[in-house]
């Protein structure tokens, strides 16, 4: 079962943050300058946690993770010129 999940990084040093920013894109979609919106199932999710663990300095850099649920991605609100990401749901046959 996929995941909604915002994560939000304060990464010191440029090339720590452009290795934390790649791996989070290629799970997700880039919302702001350092926040991504991923749709990724728990191991998924476990798996880039590790991955990320080895490239942020955890004496320094913060990662959060914030999980959605699905009724909770419905009342998104945004303002400005900031826009509801249209959300994709992914099957997988068992």
């Amino acid at each position: 079962m996929a995941l909604t999940v915002v994560a939000a990084y304060d990464v010191r040093e440029d090339d720590r943050r452009a290795k934390l920013a790649a791996m989070l894109q290629a799970v997700g979609n880039r919302v702001q300058k350092s926040v991504f919106l991923l749709v990724v199932d728990p191991a998924g999710l476990a798996e880039l946690r590790e991955r990320a663990l080895h490239v942020i300095d955890p004496d320094v850099d913060s990662l959060y993770f914030f999980h959605q649920c699905a009724s909770c991605y419905g009342t998104m609100d945004c303002v400005g010129q900031a826009s509801t990401p249209e959300r994709t749901l992914y099957w997988a046959a068992w």
